[in-house]
């Protein structure tokens, strides 16, 4: 992924003669170039996503996101069109599963001449395993952190030393639970804490799905007792953290150890719910973006719904539990769609008086970097002294890009 890395900076530099973006020469569905300026950009990972999105617009009455179709050079092989509604107020995109994929088409979308995102809110929305401390399967999860949890060191749990709760443990250090002194820039990512309340209020009005079949597997929780009363209720909406991760993982150690990571890597602010496999390649093209003034990372809004729990009830192995149907999948793909489109009529019908002018931040938003300016809470601090990448001046950018944009308690080696 170091390399795709490289390859995605170089990409980004094809544009910088842009120069910072001027948001308010944005009207409302495009500008004087003849881009398109959607309000809302809705990102899907694979089609049973995107399906419950489709369908949730028209039953709205939102919007038909079949009535145009755009290709874009840079997209999936797979799918390579956004779809739009025919005022193009809305659009959406399915980039593909998995980290590569994700970031391959977000950037191909970020620096396609096609669109003017500066002012566009996006909705990450997709299906996740979803911890049954927090959430059930349907339920919906607005997050403040994307945490890419298996960027570590990993020994076969069969190989690990006796003293280890687990077989990760972060690059630069000697055991679990220890921040990571070894630091790519991805760990983690901060969204607007401001706008995702906003959104949860906005989710709330949806009448979410649920079936017989997803209640008869949640009951299996209630032998676990009060820890896992989540996992035994309906499908609700809640605000927790998700957790990036190609290997799809089941079970309690992996699942709890990655809640300690959470926990360790956001200082003690993040709570793990959901597990998915894109979020923060997402999040890292869209902070890239920000940095050319392409996008406005303070308009991301990232959303999960449960389709299985990442961890097995009592009395049933980790295999047994991610061999069987839990009966998840459909009530998720659905209630994303009904929860991401109440968030999308909340932004088309307050735009004039809210939402064209944003929501300011009240939190630090962005990377582990400080990449787009401010202070993270979370890490060494912010490389730029809290100025940003693109504000700093141009002889600090290129000591920081000599010495790989780390900071002096940043070093890249192996233990």
């Amino acid at each position: 992924m170091r390399s795709f890395s490289c390859w995605v900076a170089a990409a980004l530099q094809l544009v910088h003669h842009l120069g910072p973006a001027t948001a308010a020469a944005v009207h409302h569905h495009g500008n004087h170039t003849g881009r398109i300026a959607p309000k809302a950009f809705i990102i899907s990972m694979f089609e049973p996503e995107t399906d419950g999105w489709m369908t949730s617009m028209v039953e709205s009455g939102t919007g038909n996101l079949t009535d145009i179709k755009i290709d874009v050079p840079g997209l999936s092989m797979l799918y390579p069109q956004v779809a739009c509604t025919a005022d193009k107020s809305v659009c959406q995109l399915t980039a593909g599963e998995s980290e590569i994929n994700a970031a391959a088409s977000i950037m191909a979308l970020v620096l396609s001449h096609k669109f003017d995102l500066r002012q566009t809110y996006f909705v990450v929305g997709g299906i996740a395993g979803v911890n049954p401390k927090y959430s059930t399967l349907g339920g919906v999860a607005l997050s403040r952190y994307v945490i890419q949890v298996a960027l570590q060191y990993e020994l076969d749990a069969r190989e690990k030393p006796d003293n280890f709760s687990t077989g990760y443990f972060a690059y630069g250090t000697k055991g679990p639970n220890q921040y990571p002194s070894t630091i790519y820039g991805t760990e983690v990512f901060e969204v607007n804490e401001a706008l995702r309340d906003v959104a949860y209020k906005f989710a709330q009005k949806a009448k979410l799905a649920d079936s017989a079949a997803g209640a008869e597997y949640r009951a299996k929780y209630k032998e676990a007792g009060a820890a896992y009363v989540a996992a035994t209720e309906g499908p609700s909406v809640v605000k927790c953290d998700t957790a990036t991760s190609d290997v799809y993982y089941s079970g309690t150690l992996l699942s709890e150890a990655f809640e300690t990571v959470t926990r360790v890597w956001t200082n003690g602010t993040g709570d793990y719910c959901m597990s998915a496999q894109e979020d923060n390649a997402v999040l890292e093209v869209l902070v890239r973006g920000a940095i050319q003034g392409l996008v406005d990372f303070g308009r991301v809004i990232v959303m999960r719904t449960g389709s299985d729990f990442d961890r097995p009830p009592p009395n049933v192995t980790s295999y047994q539990h991610l061999m069987t149907d839990q009966n998840g999948f459909e009530i998720a793909t659905t209630n994303l769609g009904r929860a991401g489109v109440e968030i999308v009529r909340g932004i088309l019908q307050g735009w004039e008086h809210t939402f064209r002018k944003g929501i300011k931040p009240t939190n630090y938003i962005g990377d582990i970097f400080g990449s787009l300016g401010g202070q993270p809470n979370f890490g060494p601090g912010s490389q730029t002294n809290g100025t940003g990448y693109a504000a700093a001046p141009k002889q600090a950018r290129a000591q920081l890009r000599a010495r790989g944009y780390r900071g002096p308690s940043v070093v890249r080696r192996r233990i």
